[in-house]
């Protein structure tokens, strides 16, 4: 481990951070707005802490980097931007304490979604473009970007792709580590502009809708109204950010194929089906269930189902009605959208459709080895064999998340978080979906819990981030051995 290379780096994507601070600055001042003082001072010291950590530990640069390099380049690289990201937060007044602006910033990062703020609206332009833009940041990965536009990361750029892109099995679409990750980051600026000009088409103002575009790209789901989408209540807008939700829920590679003249790169991928299929299918079931129970209209239902559905399953978080006041099967099934997650090398969370594919096609494997013990049979995703080591892979992926998530579950319940809460909010962090169930539902939010509770829940979020791997290996003793 060459730890001076490692937080050298850091300070180099520390530095680029800051300078992405200049962003809401601009907003600020052509606003005419006044509180221009906690970003330039939360800029500042972001970049003098950048520039610190790049003149403290120089060392000459090479073209490889070691797996372990890697991850513990994202594990401390997400770790301090979502600390610095905070300091706009923390320098804007008396409100936010440091423990609070931090939830906001890794919440935003991490494209979670979930906030401690109870008046969105009371704060400055500035302040609002910060929350979307450090989710839009996060959502294709700032790691991704940096190797995008920092050449000297080189060849070795490729295990620090592996450690961020949320995927088991990553897609290199180019020879070039550098040329995939700006193919992705393309792909990703162009959809985003096109949802502005469309919600701006809608009846938006540029303002907001620059920024619920900003949110819906990478997932994240951070509004600038305090009722979050349901304050527009406009069946145009809920379609266009569905539709864009399902966009950024398909693995990014798919649309780059698109982009190329495949028409049929969506459809022949047996993840993205399934994706959508279950969607689809969740949709109209939830759709049934609220129909005449929560509203009298057959198109209503299905309105607020396929958004409810959409937005959960692909762990955006934007909420159009208060899903707590829907039967129970529907909130159930809620709950298990919030582990299911969208496509992997989408920007969305949670255990990911290839993964949930996989297990099934585990479990069938092994009833069918039982009626058939002398078979030999492999598992196959798309018609190609899945090699064992991915399977292997999944599997320990999918027993690890469960066990995080009952270990942080009883945690919070321990801190004095009620039961449907501490379930609630610990499925929505670390699945990053961002609403839960209980005290941080739709309506509601996470300023009422404790403070060790917010601490342990943005780990929640950095681990769901992150898939689970990046991080959690860092306190396995192996990790750190020669």
């Amino acid at each position: 481990m060459r730890w001076r290379y490692i937080l050298n780096t850091v300070g180099v994507l520390t530095l680029f951070f800051g300078g992405t601070m200049l962003v809401p600055l601009l907003f600020d001042f052509f606003a005419g707005d006044v509180s221009l003082l906690p970003m330039v001072e939360a800029m500042g010291v972001t970049l003098f802490c950048g520039a610190a950590l790049v003149l403290l530990f120089r060392c000459e640069k090479t073209e490889t980097i070691s797996q372990r390099e890697g991850m513990a380049i994202v594990a401390l690289g997400w770790t301090a931007i979502g600390l610095f990201g905070s300091l706009p937060f923390y320098f804007s007044g008396p409100n936010f304490l440091f423990v609070d602006a931090c939830f906001e910033s890794i919440s935003g990062f991490t494209t979670t979604g979930s906030s401690i703020l109870t008046d969105i609206e009371g704060l400055s332009r500035g302040l609002l473009v910060w929350r979307s833009f450090i989710q839009w940041l996060g959502g294709m990965g700032i790691i991704v970007l940096s190797i995008a536009i920092l050449p000297f990361l080189g060849v070795g750029g490729m295990q620090l792709y592996k450690a961020e892109v949320p995927s088991p099995v990553p897609d290199k679409l180019k020879p070039r580590i550098r040329d995939t990750a700006m193919i992705l980051w393309k792909v990703y600026a162009l959809f985003t502009v096109i949802e502005t000009l469309l919600l701006v088409a809608g009846g938006m103002s540029f303002f907001d809708a620059i920024n619920h575009a900003f949110t819906t790209l990478p997932t994240g789901g951070f509004s600038t109204k305090n009722a979050s989408v349901a304050h527009f209540d406009s069946a145009y807008i809920d379609g266009v950010i569905i539709v864009f939700m399902l966009l950024a829920g398909i693995n990014f590679s798919l649309h780059y194929q698109l982009l190329r003249g495949k028409p049929l790169a969506l459809w022949k991928d047996s993840e993205c089906r399934f994706f959508l299929a279950m969607c689809l299918i969740l949709t109209l079931v939830v759709g049934f269930d609220i129909y005449r129970t929560v509203t009298p209209d057959v198109g209503q239902s299905l309105r607020f189902a396929a958004f409810q559905v959409v937005s959960i399953v692909t762990t955006t978080g934007y909420a159009t009605a208060d899903y707590e006041l829907w039967p129970a099967m529907s909130q159930i099934i809620l709950l298990l959208c919030m582990f299911m997650g969208a496509s992997a090398g989408s920007t969305g969370g949670g255990m990911k459709c290839l993964r949930i594919m996989l297990c099934f096609k585990y479990s069938y494997k092994e009833l069918f080895s039982m009626i058939h013990p002398r078979a030999v049979t492999r598992i196959k995703i798309g018609g190609k064999p899945v090699p064992e080591e991915v399977v292997r892979s999944v599997l320990g992926f999918l027993a690890l998340y469960m066990a995080l998530f009952s270990i942080a579950t009883v945690l919070l319940a321990g801190i004095g978080v009620d039961f449907v809460t501490a379930i609630g909010a610990v499925a929505a962090t670390i699945g990053n979906i961002g609403p839960g169930f209980g005290m941080v539902g739709p309506v509601e939010n996470f300023a009422q819990i404790p403070y060790w509770g917010k601490w342990l829940l943005s780990w929640c979020m950095l681990l769901g981030r992150l898939e689970i791997y990046t991080l959690i290996i860092l306190v396995v003793p192996e990790f750190w051995r020669k």
